[in-house]
């Protein structure tokens, strides 16, 4: 069964470009400086970098919920920083999981799940829970329905919060730090989640600090650096033989971390 949403009409290109994307906080702290990044339909992109280095915050630009200061970010060849462009219509068509589950305490899991397949895309009832059940049996969680969020572990909690975002069919799948609030025996099966995705062809852009995983998964892997993608490449190629001494100096320090 297929996660992802069928590609868009001149969508041969890049589904994800940012141009020259700056974002600024405050009086003057640049997060993001002049970024460039294409990412490929069926690809996995993984950002890699020490924290506050901009990871997530290039992921929240990319979906409209931080406004850049400069440049453009475009989806399927469309420039969706244009002022004119429906920003609800622009994140229908992204999914986003962020490493908090945000799942709603007071609502089963089938109601957290369909609630924006009905309320948002209209979609009727019985197609949303058919789909969410489809989703869930999938990820493991075939009989997790009706289930409340408290009565499940943070990696069940986790893989909800992937099914919520693929249950309208997105055609990009951001993923913030997922594993980042879980337990160590719990952040297996949710990679494993991902591995799954990968090979039903879902685009996805991942910001981690697994580092073996994202040598396993990525296609292209972004080195950031103070706001800068200071070196990208194929896995092997970051991983492997680093151009740049900061790329090389922080590869180290995680090996000696024991976490590469």
């Amino acid at each position: 069964m297929s996660t992802t949403e069928e590609a868009q009409p001149g969508s041969e290109g890049p589904v994800l470009r940012l141009e020259s994307v700056r974002k600024t906080y405050g009086r003057g702290t640049v997060v993001l400086r002049d970024v460039d990044l294409e990412v490929a339909p069926h690809t996995v992109t993984a950002l890699i970098g020490a924290s506050g280095s901009g990871k997530s915050t290039l992921l929240r630009c990319a979906n409209l919920l931080e406004e850049i200061d400069d440049g453009a970010i475009f989806l399927d060849g469309e420039e969706i920083t244009d002022p004119r462009v429906d920003e609800d219509a622009v994140r229908r068509r992204i999914g986003v999981v962020f490493q908090a589950y945000n799942l709603f305490p007071h609502m089963t899991v089938l109601d957290n799940i369909t609630l924006a397949p009905r309320r948002v895309h209209g979609v009727p009832r019985a197609e949303a829970e058919a789909r969410a059940h489809e989703l869930l049996e999938r990820l493991g969680l075939g009989g997790r329905a009706g289930e409340y969020p408290d009565r499940l572990s943070g990696g069940q909690q986790q893989r909800v919060a992937i099914v919520r975002a693929l249950a309208s069919r997105p055609r990009l799948l951001l993923l913030d730090e997922i594993t980042a609030a879980l337990d160590p025996e719990l952040v297996g099966e949710v990679l494993g989640v991902v591995r799954d995705l990968k090979e039903d062809g879902m685009t996805m852009v991942i910001a981690t600090h697994e580092m073996g995983f994202a040598r396993e998964v990525a296609d292209q892997v972004c080195f950031l650096d103070g706001g800068v993608v200071l070196e990208r490449g194929t896995s092997d190629q970051i991983f492997g033989s680093p151009q740049r001494e900061r790329t090389r100096r922080f590869l180290d320090r995680i090996v000696e971390a024991g976490r590469l």
